[in-house]
C-alpha cells in the first residue's frame, strides 16, 4: 500500500486539469494556472509544488523510522538544489548529502547545519575536503584508496578526527540505463566488494587516527523500480559488516543504501513508494544480523529524484509547428518549444521518456503522431519523440511536462548561449521565484577582455 498522499503518477499531489480531456486542458499547480504562470514569469518555467516536496520528503522519512525505529534520510542535492530548497530541509531536519565543493557552498549559504551534511564524490579536490573538514560536515563519503589517504592527512593537518563511509560496490546489476546504474564491477564509483578492495580499504582506513570509520555504502543506481535489487545490496553490506566485525572485534555502527528509487515519466510507469520500498530493506537487514548476530545499524537513505522530481513541471511555449509526411505514408507534427536540451538533457542523453500535456485550454481535436523539439541547432534536440497529442495545437499555446523536478534544472546548460529557466515555487494558490532567469548580462558577465600577459 502507499502513502495516502504519496502520489505514484507522474504527476505533483496539487496538478490539476480542467476537465477530464485526456490530451490537454487548462493546467494549475497549487491553484496557480500555468498561463498565469507564464504571463507573470516567463517560459519556460520550472514550477515547483512546495507542499509536494514537503510531503515526498516527510514520507520517506516516515518509511524509514516505521521501518528501523530510527534512522538519518539525506537529500541527494544533485537532483536539484539551491539556497531556498536548503532551507527548506533544515526545516524538515533531515540531511543533505553533496557531491561537490559548489553544492556545499549552497547548503552554508542556506546556513544548513553541517553537521547533517555527507560530502560525496569520486574526485573530491583538496579544497573541496579542506573545506568540508573545517565546515565540520558530518560525514565524508570515501571512493578510492587516494582518497582514504586525502581526508585522512588533511584531516591531520587540521587536527580533526572526520567521520567517514567508505563506498562499496556490490556487484548487482540494476536493471536501468547503463549510464545511471553504478553497481557493477565495471564502474568508476567505490571499492568493490568481490575483488576484496572493499576489505583492504576498510583496513585501510582503521590505520589512520584522523578517520573515524562509522560505516559503509552503496548506491546501486538510479531510477530502479524493482525491490529485489536494494534487497540483495543490502544482504551483500550486512554481509561485509559481519566479516569486519569478526577481524576487528568491532561493530561498525551505520549503513548508508543510497537511493535510486524510481519515479514515473509517463502515464503507464508508477513509482516505487517509501513504504513499499523501505520495509523490503528493514525485513531483510533485520534477518541478516538477527542470523549473524550483529547489532542492527543505523541506517540512511538519499532520495533526491524520488522527492523533487515528481513536485515538478516545465512550462514551454510553442513557437513554430510543422507537419512532414512519413515513409509509410502517415503524418507526423513537430511542435518545436521555445528550450529542450539545454534545460532538459536527459532524453538526448540517455534516452530518457517524457509525458507532455497541452495546458493552456482544452482541445476535443483528434490526436495526432506528434515530436516534441527544442530550438537548440541539434537534430538530437528532442525533448519527446513520439506522443499523441491534439492536432490543433498551435503557435502560443503552452504545453507542460510533468516530473522534471529532477536532473532538469541541476543538469541544464547555456548550450547556444541560451539562459537558463527561473523556478518558481508555488503553494496554495501564491507564486514566488526562487530561482531567477538568467539574462544575456549574466552570460557576457563571463568574458575577460584583457591584453595577454607573459606567464612567470
Amino acid at each position: 500500500m502507499a502513502n495516502t498522499n504519496y502520489s505514484t503518477s507522474l504527476f505533483s499531489t496539487n496538478l490539476k486539469f480542467s476537465d477530464e480531456n485526456q490530451y490537454g486542458a487548462e493546467l494549475s499547480i497549487a491553484g496557480c494556472s500555468a498561463a498565469q504562470l507564464v504571463k507573470e514569469f516567463g517560459s519556460p518555467i520550472f514550477v515547483l509544488d512546495q507542499d509536494d516536496f514537503f510531503m515526498r520528503t516527510n514520507a520517506w522519512r516516515a518509511a524509514l523510522n516505521t521501518s528501523f525505529g530510527s534512522g538519518q534520510l539525506y537529500y541527494a542535492a544533485k537532483s536539484f538544489i539551491c539556497v531556498e530548497v536548503a532551507r527548506w530541509l533544515k526545516q524538515l531536519k533531515v540531511g543533505l548529502d553533496v557531491c561537490s565543493g559548489g553544492e556545499l557552498a549552497v547548503a552554508l549559504a542556506a546556513e544548513f547545519p553541517a553537521s547533517d551534511i555527507e560530502f560525496h564524490g569520486n574526485n573530491k579536490s583538496v579544497d573541496e575536503i579542506s573545506t568540508a573538514i573545517k565546515s565540520a560536515v558530518g560525514t565524508i563519503v570515501i571512493d578510492s584508496f587516494d582518497e582514504v589517504e586525502r581526508v585522512a592527512e588533511i584531516a591531520k593537518s587540521l587536527g580533526k578526527i572526520q567521520k567517514v563511509y567508505l563506498r562499496l560496490t556490490p556487484g548487482i546489476d540494476a536493471h536501468t540505463h547503463e549510464f545511471i546504474s553504478t553497481a557493477h564491477e565495471d564502474v568508476k564509483f567505490g571499492f568493490s566488494i568481490a575483488s576484496g578492495a572493499a576489505s583492504e580499504a576498510l583496513d585501510k582506513c582503521m590505520s589512520y587516527p584522523s578517520l573515524n570509520l562509522a560505516g559503509v555504502h552503496c548506491h546501486i543506481g538510479s531510477q530502479i523500480f524493482e525491490v529485489s535489487g536494494f534487497e540483495a545490496a543490502a544482504m551483500r553490506l550486512i554481509d561485509v559488516l559481519a566479516k569486519f566485525r569478526d577481524q576487528h572485534a568491532k561493530e561498525l555502527p551505520e549503513l548508508n543504501i543510497g537511493g535510486g528509487y524510481g519515479i514515473a515519466y509517463t502515464k503507464g510507469e508508477r513509482a516505487i513508494a517509501p513504504d513499499e520500498v523501505i520495509p523490503a530493506i528493514a525485513k531483510v537487514i533485520k534477518s541478516a544480523c538477527d542470523k549473524l548476530k550483529l547489532s542492527i545499524p543505523k541506517i540512511s537513505i538519499e532520495p533526491g529524484r524520488a522527492i523533487v522530481g515528481p513536485t515538478t513541471t516545465t512550462i514551454y511555449l510553442v513557437g513554430t509547428t510543422k507537419s512532414v509526411t512519413l515513409e509509410d505514408g502517415s503524418i507526423r507534427k513537430y511542435v518545436s518549444v521555445d528550450g529542450g536540451m539545454s534545460e532538459n538533457i536527459r532524453p538526448a542523453l540517455y534516452g530518457a521518456t517524457y509525458s507532455a500535456f497541452l495546458a493552456n485550454r482544452s482541445s476535443t481535436a483528434k490526436s495526432i503522431s506528434t515530436r516534441v523539439v527544442g530550438k537548440h541547432c541539434e537534430s538530437g534536440d528532442i525533448l519527446i519523440s513520439d506522443i499523441q497529442l491534439p492536432s490543433d495545437i498551435k503557435i502560443g499555446d503552452l504545453l507542460a511536462i510533468p516530473a522534471t523536478g529532477a536532473y532538469g534544472r541541476s543538469m541544464a546548460s547555456n548550450y547556444n548561449h541560451i539562459p537558463r529557466p527561473s523556478v518558481i515555487a508555488v503553494l496554495n494558490g501564491s507564486a514566488r521565484e526562487i530561482l531567477r532567469r538568467e539574462t544575456q548580462a549574466d552570460l557576457l558577465n563571463l568574458d575577460v577582455i584583457q591584453a595577454p600577459r607573459q606567464l612567470s
